[in-house]
């Protein structure tokens, strides 16, 4: 029982249908439905990491009792509402004509690339380009506020409008040139956050090969380089290099992003880091962090000779769970991996999410490239 996004403006009945199947599907043990109950019911995510489902077997969620109603809570939150009420109020506003009708409407606009409805709604309310989402999620905070520029970083938001349609600039050009403010801040993921700061993290438009060309559309309409608002993962730049999105990185810098210590061994700038070495003791914690994800081995030497402690966990915004071994491990770059370990790093410490090794990391990761590194670790002392 594969559940699948409904149709803008379905009814609730549509929604109602999909938990019943929902609810028949876990009766008759189906392993999608067990999956979808795991990851989106409360019941199973973990207390503390409330986003990650607890480490229990499947006959647990298997073997539950469940209702109707915690079908229609899973449901809603497949569709990122806090709850069922919450979704109900959301199908109600969008059934009849009214405001959020049409900023919802804009953003199914937004989202699949309907240039030509976008502009016909801003055409006839300009005050869209202002307007911002009422929806009730479930995150932190549960009401995210996005603009429709945010919906174009296809990030914070919705996860199943997480979409970067082929002609994306050309509907983010068509909002800036409406009078959208490139960085209004919404609230995502605890802080506040600009379509840039979303849009260099975000996977679909990397995926997409947009990525680049909307961040400079967004320079080009003044967004600020070194970012705006709380700035949780710091600039612009460094989220880029925290979330391996590399060409973003380069992009950012060849626009003139500052250059610090963190950015410039991220970057792999050997140079530059051998001058800017002089700072304080958390940009080296950050510059390891990211010249392990990057797999840049001189920049980690320089920075271990410097006195850098290889088994410290990340800084905040740098995969704070994890060591830089567990990032060179993941991003496949042996020669960091074997220095690492030969300067100390530990084989045995596990992240705090996954409660998984580095060896474990590697032998999640499967694939060919993920099994020579986990023969790797296993050459040099590692055992599961």
């Amino acid at each position: 029982m594969k559940v699948t996004a409904l149709p803008f403006r379905s009814p609730l009945v549509a929604y109602e249908q999909q938990a019943e199947g929902l609810l028949a599907g876990h009766r008759a043990a189906d392993p999608a439905a067990i999956d979808l109950f795991h990851r989106k019911h409360p019941r199973f995510l973990d207390e503390k990491i409330k986003w990650r489902p607890k480490f229990i077997p499947e006959s647990e969620i298997r073997d539950a009792g469940l209702s109707l109603d915690d079908a229609r809570l899973a449901i809603a939150r497949y569709y990122d509402f806090l709850d069922w009420p919450s979704l109900a109020a959301h199908v109600e506003a969008v059934s009849q004509e009214g405001p959020v009708f049409e900023f919802e409407s804009a953003v199914e606009s937004v989202i699949n690339g309907d240039l030509a409805a976008l502009k016909a709604a801003l055409g006839r309310d300009p005050a869209l380009i202002r307007a911002r989402s009422s929806r009730v999620c479930c995150f932190d905070p549960p009401v995210h506020r996005a603009t429709l520029l945010h919906y174009i970083a296809a990030n914070g938001v919705e996860g199943y409008r997480q979409k970067t349609p082929p002609n994306a600039v050309e509907i983010a050009r068509a909002l800036l040139e409406a009078g959208a403010e490139p960085d209004a801040l919404a609230d995502m993921y605890g802080a506040a956050c600009t379509t840039m700061s979303m849009l260099v993290s975000s996977g679909p438009p990397a995926e997409a090969g947009l990525q680049a060309p909307l961040i400079e559309l967004l320079l080009d309409f003044s967004a600020a380089i070194e970012g705006h608002g709380t700035r949780k993962w710091g600039t612009p730049l460094h989220t880029a290099l925290a979330f391996g999105m590399i060409d973003a990185a380069k992009t950012l810098a060849r626009r003139g992003a500052r250059i610090d210590l963190p950015a410039a061994a991220g970057l792999g700038r050997l140079d530059d880091v051998i001058r800017l070495l002089p700072a304080d003791t958390e940009a080296r914690h950050r510059a390891l962090s990211l010249a392990a994800q990057h797999g840049h081995a001189e920049v980690v030497r320089l920075l271990l000779d410097a006195g850098e402690d290889p088994n410290r966990y990340n800084p905040e915004g740098n995969h704070p769970h994890s060591t830089p071994l567990h990032q060179a491990v993941v991003g496949g770059h042996e020669p960091v991996v074997r220095l690492l370990v030969e300067r100390g790093a530990r084989l045995d410490i596990r992240d705090t999410v996954w409660n998984g090794t580095p060896l474990g990391w590697a032998l999640y990761g499967g694939g060919r490239a993920q099994a020579e590194m986990a023969a790797t670790l296993r050459s040099l002392g590692a055992s599961e």
